[in-house]
């Protein structure tokens, strides 16, 4: 089944254009189904650029998924237009009447701050608060782990003597655990930030548990309070080249990055990117809708006036 986006979303046309099943509105009201209704709280700065990437990613499932971007209002955008937030985006105050299925955070360039320092640090957390009473699941990702859990958790986050960047090798474990049903035992994914967590505090919280991890990066994905909420260290997302814009792009302002381990074939940033964790990501977006949204919602969830308003 498709996913569900607004008829006139610039990447649309993309996303179409590689064959992926999207549905406008029209098609979508036409149908007598139960699709899942999903909040993407988008805190990235190139906007369209995530929209793509998680929308790919969500997009691998025979569920029908109604997509809702939200923004931050404490914080405008810098690096997208207004007229295409006003447009495709809701503020919080606009969705928080009602109850979700699902929500991800992603993350956003700002792991180096103090999370108390992050201008919508505030509104983020009012957020998270209701999404506790009012969202299934919530899926944090990179930066959004990070805050998340601090936040809900007290765990600390730590500079990291250089940024890591590149496709690591993960190990799964708690392979019963339906969130990596379908995993190899070995997998890769995608890490891009200058900050890591406190890996003894997470395994010492008897409400998180481990169900990946690396021996460079860390925990990759946690489980908190029976998948409540979730958190995924890295980027799962990440298109194909966006490891190589990040890469050009510190180049370009004279950082001097180390290249991206375990990404350009021979380590050769002239040659192009081998994508080599897209199996697992859609595998991972896929079990989170299905068995932590889906299978645990009622039918008539989203039909519910939200606890905290």
């Amino acid at each position: 089944m498709p996913i569900r986006i607004d008829n006139d979303l610039p990447v649309k046309q993309i996303l179409e254009e590689e064959n992926i099943f999207v549905m406008d509105e029209n098609r979508s009201n036409s149908q007598d189904i139960r699709p899942i209704d999903i909040l993407i709280l988008n805190l990235m700065p190139l906007k369209e650029d995530t929209e793509l990437q998680l929308l790919r990613s969500l997009s691998n499932t025979p569920l029908q998924v109604n997509i809702t971007f939200v923004r931050t209002v404490s914080y405008e955008s810098k690096h997208t237009s207004r007229d295409h937030l006003e447009r495709f985006y809701s503020s919080f105050k606009e969705v928080r009447k009602r109850k979700w299925d699902g929500m991800i955070i992603t993350g956003a360039p700002v792991e180096k701050m103090k999370f108390e320092d992050v201008e919508y640090w505030e509104e983020l957390t009012k957020i998270m608060d209701w999404a506790d009473k009012n969202v299934t699941s919530t899926l944090h990702i990179c930066w959004g782990a990070q805050a998340g859990l601090y936040y809900h958790y007290g765990i600390n986050k730590y500079e990291l003597p250089k940024k890591l960047s590149g496709i690591y090798e993960h190990h799964t474990m708690h392979k019963s655990q339906e969130l990596v049903r379908g995993f190899d035992d070995t997998f890769l994914a995608p890490h891009s930030r200058y900050t890591g967590i406190d890996a003894v505090a997470v395994r010492n919280n008897p409400d998180l548990v481990i169900l990946a991890d690396s021996v460079i990066c860390g925990p990759y994905i946690i489980v908190g309070d029976a998948g409540k909420n979730i958190f995924i260290t890295g980027h799962p997302e990440y298109d194909t080249l966006t490891l190589d814009q990040e890469y050009h792009r510190d180049l370009g302002k004279g950082i001097e990055p180390d290249i991206p381990v375990n990404y350009y074939p021979d380590d050769d940033a002239t040659r192009p990117p081998v994508k080599s964790w897209r199996c697992h990501a859609n595998t991972l977006y896929t079990n989170w809708l299905n068995y932590y949204v889906y299978q645990s919602t009622p039918y008539d969830w989203t039909r519910r006036v939200a606890e905290d308003k």
